[in-house]
């Protein structure tokens, strides 16, 4: 029998479980997907049955590839920040609330003005009260859906639901307690003092855990239900924004990693915390305990992508024009894209602009433009986003040498060379970084029961498979685009404000 490590990663669109031996090579994986509902603008909501079921499936199809593993541990991650809310008998009341749901922007500035303002704000928590966060999705129940929050009892993240159903345990770990925005990062502990201004019952929360701790096993009930068997150890994990950095091997000092997934994701591995002073950059628990994690977080990123190509579907392109096409296309446009620019807001923005009514735009249209340059615009803008942050985060001292790219984007090799270039440095992709958040869990598995001695020992084992470098020639050309970029969202932001005004909703 082979020894393996099983990643399962609840994600937003589907659930992706991987099978890891403990000498780091991935022996399977699958993926089952599923939908979410957007009942209002700016709400996004999904019905957890959905996880489970996701889950199911996917662990199903991948120990049935590789029926000869013996399980010896489980490791979670999932998307963060959404609100599960379980009564009294751990029965879910409504539709999570996502991660990307946009309607808690008065909720938001409610906390703030307890907390005693912004700068106390982060001297309790390490973060703003970003809209997203599980602790504004808390206080809008309680503000518009007073009988449900009556009910609850529990509140737990996505990944959290699935550890309760899969061992019966209530528990959470530090990372992505720390994206709740009642968590004290710096500390390593609920922020009490918060949660107690707000009101908030302490019993909502779960206990905590560091993310290789071991929070649970395998019960009879989750064995039977997933096919696994009962009493393999589960990890505590760590929200799927912050575990993707080991399973690209950012670590050190002086790495940065992008992530293109649904989201953009801009992250660095420190080892102190060292919180952003108007909180735009996020600081939150590592999933190694001796270190912390700051990240910029992008709303629109392979989502922009994926908006693109369903508009060109739809204008009769045909559902044939793949990623893969789009892409070859741009690789025929310039750098600069001839001077067109696209600010991805399509779901408003989080950083390195906190305005849920921000919006996309493309900008310097011409009648020269094709397909290939408005394409590559769409590309470059999602990097701009990142240079945006990487602007923050040189403020607070975290400078970037080297880039580790991550997510379903970094199979492009025109996107990674755009980071190259934009971010002028090598780009470097690791084994098993494109796997996602998934690879990262296994990994964070294999901390929690010695296979490896701690998550830098893990993320030294990933070995480099592409490497890209600046392009001396577009280093001019894309610092005047970034210029002209940083410009667009401070002159358009009220118009993007008065565009959501209720007249123009669906």
């Amino acid at each position: 029998m082979t020894s393996a490590l099983l990643g399962i990663d609840i994600g937003t669109s589907g659930c992706k479980a991987l099978l890891l031996s403990v000498d780091g090579d991935v022996l399977a994986t699958s993926t089952a997907t599923y939908g979410l509902s957007q009942p209002h603008v700016g709400w996004t909501e999904q019905d957890p049955a959905l996880w489970i079921e996701g889950t199911r499936k996917a662990v199903a199809q991948v120990m049935e590839k590789r029926s000869d593993v013996e399980l010896i541990c489980i490791g979670l991650s999932g998307q963060m920040h959404g609100l599960t809310p379980l009564d009294k008998d751990r029965k879910v009341l409504r539709p999570a609330l996502l991660w990307n749901d946009q309607r808690n922007a008065a909720e938001v500035a409610e906390i703030t003005q307890k907390a005693g303002g912004l700068d106390a704000l982060i001297e309790q928590t390490g973060n703003r009260m970003l809209v997203g966060y599980t602790g504004g999705k808390i206080v809008w129940m309680r503000n518009r859906e007073a009988e449900l929050f009556a009910q609850m009892r529990h509140v737990l993240n996505p990944k959290d639901y699935l550890r309760m159903v899969l061992t019966g345990e209530l528990a959470t770990e530090v990372s992505d307690a720390s994206g709740t925005g009642l968590f004290d990062v710096k500390n390593r502990t609920w922020a009490s003092a918060l949660i107690e201004t707000l009101d908030i019952d302490p019993a909502l929360l779960p206990a905590c855990f560091e993310s290789h701790e071991i929070s649970g096993r395998v019960s009879a009930e989750g064995a039977a239900f997933f096919g696994l068997p009962a009493g393999v150890p589960v990890a505590g994990g760590g929200g799927d924004s912050v575990i993707q950095t080991i399973g690209s091997g950012v670590i050190a000092p002086g790495e940065l990693q992008t992530t293109i997934g649904t989201a953009g994701i801009l992250a660095a591995a420190l080892d102190a915390p060292s919180p952003s002073p108007d909180g735009r950059i996020q600081m939150f628990c590592n999933v190694a305990p001796s270190k912390w994690h700051a990240m910029g977080v992008s709303l629109n990123a392979g989502g922009a992508m994926g908006w693109f190509r369903s508009i060109l579907a739809g204008a009769g392109k045909g559902e044939d024009l793949t990623f893969d096409a789009i892409c070859s296309a741009a690789a025929r446009s310039p750098a600069g894209a001839k001077g067109a620019l696209f600010l991805p807001y399509l779901n408003g923005e989080r950083c390195p602009h906190p305005d849920p009514t921000a919006r996309g735009a493309f900008v310097g249209l011409t009648a020269r433009h094709d397909l290939g340059d408005v394409a590559r615009s769409v590309m470059e803008g999602v990097v701009h986003a990142f240079c945006d942050m990487h602007a923050l985060m040189k403020l607070m001292g975290i400078e970037g040498t080297l880039v580790k790219a991550s997510g379903g984007g970094a199979k492009s090799e025109l996107w990674r060379q755009i980071q190259a270039n934009m971010f002028e440095c090598d780009v470097v992709t690791t084994e098993g970084a494109a796997e996602g958040a998934a690879f990262g869990a296994a990994l964070v598995a294999g901390v929690g029961i010695g296979i490896w001695s701690d998550a830098t020992e893990a993320a030294g084992t990933l070995k480099v498979l592409t490497r890209q470098s600046a392009n001396e020639a577009s280093r001019t050309v894309y610092r005047k685009a970034h210029g002209i970029y940083r410009n667009l969202y401070p002159a358009l932001s009220e118009s993007f404000s008065a565009l959501n005004d209720p007249v123009f909703a669906d």
